[in-house]
């Protein structure tokens, strides 16, 4: 009896206590939206999202062109940018590095580097806060930069360039590296190339800043199929590929220290599509029950897929137009109840209500225009 009484003493003070950490969540953050500037936009936008009701306001734009990937640091006063250039229209990638004034919601530019090749499509910063790690598309390579005590670069310490090739002499004549992400302990990277059906895998020292393959040191996949992104569930156990080429998504295993075990292969586009295929942004919700992702071309389509808990292995629960063109990609607000999705070729970016519950999409009637919308990241604003 004594145990029962003193539950029901408690109870209140528990629910009180559940109510003042709801009302803390934060509900507004800082929207860093990354675009192409060879139309309407002129660098990366600031708007500020109110997760309360989903409404977007701007706030401020620096230029710098083609910011088409972003990543925040994890101190969150720094943002980096790459510019996809390239050597036949101008001097070449670029990375640039800046300071975000989380009071105002002001980018500031700190300095610029050259990228370590053609057209980079892809950066990610270390969980050390010391190192950038970016992604070459066109030239094939990966290459890693110091960040310096004031949040600048210093010029790339490594540069790896792959080699080979694949079955489509168009697409795949060379490597196409298309992203470079760390896995949770820090410790291995991954590298899909679309030129060479292949995911590369890398060792991580992040004292040094220094990549070396794995053992094995990649995961090849079905030829032609062009690997373009992967995501993790965040407990780490699972991994998910989409490949651009193929439309299709496989799922694996992660077994640690870099290993992948091929689960399933699924495709990301509806069934009843016979059109060009062009598969972008593939994303796993932060409870890890989700995965969504997107197909361009004449699908405009975000497929979302339910993750079995247990095996890992995906279910198909709906495909939603984006309503606009060209999805390259797509975005789920931190508090999981939207999705931003970013039409590249109408200038405009959707938001979506997101259930939690069953992971499907609906239509808030919101919109922002803004010219070649390529990238989302998130800041917590005070």
């Amino acid at each position: 009896m004594n145990k029962i009484w003193k539950y029901w003493l408690i109870l209140p003070c528990l629910i009180f206590a559940s109510s003042l950490l709801a009302q803390r969540a934060p509900q507004a953050f800082y929207m860093l939206v990354g675009t192409y500037t060879t139309g309407k936009s002129e660098g990366i936008s600031v708007y500020k999202f109110d997760a309360s009701d989903g409404s977007v306001q701007y706030v401020s734009t620096v230029k710098t062109p083609n910011p088409s990937y972003l990543v925040v640091a994890p101190d969150r006063r720094h943002v980096y940018a790459v510019n996809e250039l390239n050597h036949k229209n101008n001097s070449g990638g670029g990375v640039t590095a800046f300071s975000f004034d989380r009071s105002t919601g002001v980018l500031t530019k700190i300095n610029e580097q050259p990228s370590g090749g053609d057209d980079p499509c892809y950066i990610t910063v270390d969980k050390t806060n010391h190192w950038v790690i970016v992604g070459n598309y066109s030239s094939g390579t990966v290459t890693v930069f110091p960040i310096r005590a004031d949040g600048s670069l210093g010029s790339y310490t490594q540069r790896i360039q792959h080699e080979g090739s694949s079955v489509n002499s168009e697409r795949q004549e060379g490597p196409h590296v298309h992203e470079t992400v760390l896995t949770r302990d820090n410790a291995y990277l991954f590298v899909p190339d679309l030129g060479l059906d292949k995911v590369m895998i890398y060792r991580f020292d992040a004292k040094k800043g220094f990549l070396s393959p794995a053992d094995p040191a990649f995961v090849e996949v079905e030829a032609g199929t062009g690997p373009r992104h992967i995501d993790f569930t965040p407990d780490g156990k699972h991994a998910y590929l989409l490949s651009e080429m193929g439309g299709s998504i496989s799922a694996f295993r992660y077994t640690g220290k870099g290993h992948l075990d091929l689960l399933q292969n699924i495709s990301a586009l509806p069934p009843d599509y016979t059109g060009p295929v062009g598969s972008a942004e593939v994303t796993v919700s932060a409870d890890g029950r989700f995965l969504y992702a997107s197909n361009r071309d004449e699908s405009n389509t975000l497929a979302v897929f339910h993750i079995d808990g247990k095996s890992g292995k995906l279910s198909l629960v709906q495909h939603q137009s984006t309503l606009g063109r060209s999805p390259r990609h797509f975005s789920l607000d931190p508090t999981g109840h939207y999705l931003f999705a970013e039409n590249q070729n109408s200038d405009d970016i959707v938001i979506f209500r997101r259930d939690q519950a069953t992971g499907r999409l609906t239509d808030s009637g919101k919109r922002l225009s803004i010219g070649n919308p390529v990238c989302i990241q998130w800041i917590p604003a005070p």
